[in-house]
């Protein structure tokens, strides 16, 4: 009987995938121009090896069974690594990473990573681009659970967590707006906490894929109307659909010409670090995108520019 380490190959756990998208052993075998008899064959060698029936055959579907749907998702787990572990040996033979995935917050200006990236790409790296959009701590979590290379506008509280390095971008400050139209546009200041309170407030649902995320602003027991990005939460307080805490980075244009105005809160001004950061101890660890893309950061400008100010150059 062969063992489960002998029968359990990238190339087997591919055809289990194939199979169970197809939907049957035929569709599979067609599709990948191969006898049905050699599927079925080698599904029965796992099966053997494990000792579980990973499909039911009781009806012309393949429908996995449990133990079969958990081995293909510990199996697309294990071909993910296999893929991580071949790009990082090709990084290592050129210098150059594969794939090089970027998690941008919401406050950071979209047009300047445009051009950060018509710079890097028309180097014409053997490297691919990737932008994740992520919101508060999502930003930071996409890097530590190795889904980004590098993270900008990350702005959560606390030291980097193991093996992350962090670097300033620069100070966001927050400030209390509302429509011109909105009841607290014209409330005596400063607002009270019981006031807001009584007021829906707009909120940017945190990307963290898991634990409680970070919020900012927020009162016990207030209505909130949650959004998906932080220009999403500037239109939406923008339309009167509730008040918050905005940053002036993404805010300001709107409050000089009098789409939004600025009200003073019991509570004091809020002001958060923002950074960008990445994986790894060292240089000599670096893949050339990354350099290249640290190598923009140490600019004042880029840094600026990336917070809402001058553009990069």
């Amino acid at each position: 009987m062969p063992a489960p380490r002998d029968v359990l190959t990238p190339d087997a756990l591919a055809m289990l995938q194939s199979i169970a998208s197809a939907g049957s052993f035929a569709a599979a075998a067609r599709a990948g121009n191969v006898a049905p008899s050699a599927l079925t064959y080698r599904v029965r060698q796992m099966e053997d090896a494990l000792d579980v029936l990973l499909f039911d055959r009781s009806s012309r579907q393949a429908r996995l069974t449990e133990a079969g749907a958990e081995l293909l998702r510990e199996g697309a787990r294990l071909l993910a690594d296999v893929d991580a572990i071949a790009n990082r040996v090709k990084r290592v033979a050129t210098g150059w990473e594969p794939q090089f995935t970027i998690a941008v917050d919401s406050i950071i200006d979209d047009a300047t990573v445009m051009e950060l990236c018509e710079a890097f790409l028309s180097l014409q790296p053997p490297t691919r681009v990737r932008l994740r959009a992520e919101t508060l701590s999502g930003t930071l979590q996409a890097l530590a659970s190795g889904q980004a290379d590098l993270a900008l506008g990350a702005v959560v509280a606390g030291d980097a967590a193991a093996g992350l390095q962090r670097e300033p971008l620069g100070s966001v400050r927050f400030v209390f707006a509302v429509a011109p139209h909105h009841p607290l546009a014209s409330a005596p200041e400063p607002l009270t906490d019981d006031l807001v309170r009584r007021h829906r407030a707009v909120a940017v649902a945190d990307s963290v894929r898991s634990g409680d995320g970070l919020t900012i602003g927020l009162l016990p027991g207030q209505d909130v109307f949650t959004v998906s990005s932080m220009p999403a939460k500037v239109d939406a307080q923008i339309r009167g659909l509730g008040a918050g805490f905005l940053p002036t980075c993404l805010a300001q244009r709107y409050i000089d010409a009098g789409r939004l105005v600025v009200r003073r809160v019991e509570r004091p001004e809020q002001q958060v670090q923002a950074s960008y950061a990445w994986r790894g101890s060292g240089r000599p660890d670096q893949g050339r995108a990354l350099q290249w893309w640290l190598a923009q950061l140490e600019s004042p400008v880029t840094r600026a520019a990336l917070l809402g100010g001058r553009r990069a150059v």
